[in-house]
């Protein structure tokens, strides 16, 4: 188990400001955001990483596509699996960089890659590094997407994350500032033998998780306020049986906004 290092988080938003300060220097297209979100459990690919409570907080820069952002996973109780006893104390960090735009000629397809360093403080796992690369198709209906994550530290595997997702705006208006939408989303997963092996101890290459979310995004001036409800299944015999929890539903309410 080793804690975050001070130096590692400094170095991180260095490069987000630098990032944002070389855009404010020509003409001021910079984007910082802010976000604190509550679930009642942590659900990551699928793998319930707390059946309890937590706060995830995050803050970006965002210029000329690239985003720099950090985030983190405060458990709020002594219930966690990975990290029992550790109420109000964080037990991930990630930091990521990522960049994302339309292909030149094609605005019809986006393209993104980037890297998300992750970081376990108070667990006894190692921290680890991936690297990940996909396309979107944002003006098709569904908005398909797909994303290929490569673990190049402690798992040395691949997961692919196909993704389709629907935003109806402005379902109910109050007015020009105060209106909400409903945001509807569904992703599949998939392992190959490298990455199952290291998480689930299964040395093949096995479809993970499918995993479903509808959320209410209601926006108050520069807020969104985004309750939702989700869930959550193991789809492979033989990582279900690996798997403490394999089916999960769960709630969150989240704030955010942009400046």
């Amino acid at each position: 188990m080793k804690p975050l290092r001070t130096g590692s988080v400094v170095l991180w938003l260095a490069l987000i400001t630098f990032v944002a300060g070389t855009a404010a220097a020509e003409d001021k297209v910079v984007t910082y955001g802010l976000s604190m979100d509550y679930f009642s459990k942590y659900i990551w690919r699928g793998q319930n990483v707390d059946n309890s409570s937590v706060l995830q907080p995050t803050v970006s820069a965002s210029a000329y596509g690239f985003t720099g952002s950090f985030w983190g996973n405060l458990d709020l109780t002594n219930r966690s699996a990975v990290a029992p006893d550790n109420a109000w104390e964080f037990s991930e960090y990630d930091l990521t960089l990522d960049y994302t735009a339309t292909i030149p000629g094609a605005d019809w397809l986006s393209g993104s890659v980037g890297t998300i360093y992750y970081q376990f403080p108070n667990q006894v796992f190692d921290p680890t590094t991936e690297i990940y690369g996909g396309f979107g198709l944002p003006k098709v209906p569904l908005t398909p997407s797909f994303k290929w994550y490569r673990d190049v530290q402690a798992i040395k595997g691949s997961y692919f994350q196909f993704g389709v997702g629907q935003l109806i705006e402005k379902v109910y208006v109050m007015n020009e500032n105060c209106y909400c939408g409903l945001q509807l989303g569904a992703s599949y997963g998939w392992g190959n033998a490298a990455y199952n092996n290291g998480y689930f101890g299964v040395n093949s290459g096995q479809s993970n998780d499918l995993t479903l979310s509808a959320a209410l995004c209601t926006q108050v001036y520069t807020w969104m306020i985004k309750p939702s409800i989700n869930y959550s299944t193991m789809l492979s015999n033989s990582i279900r049986d690996a798997t403490e929890k394999s089916d999960n539903l769960w709630v969150g309410l989240g704030i955010s906004t942009t400046f």
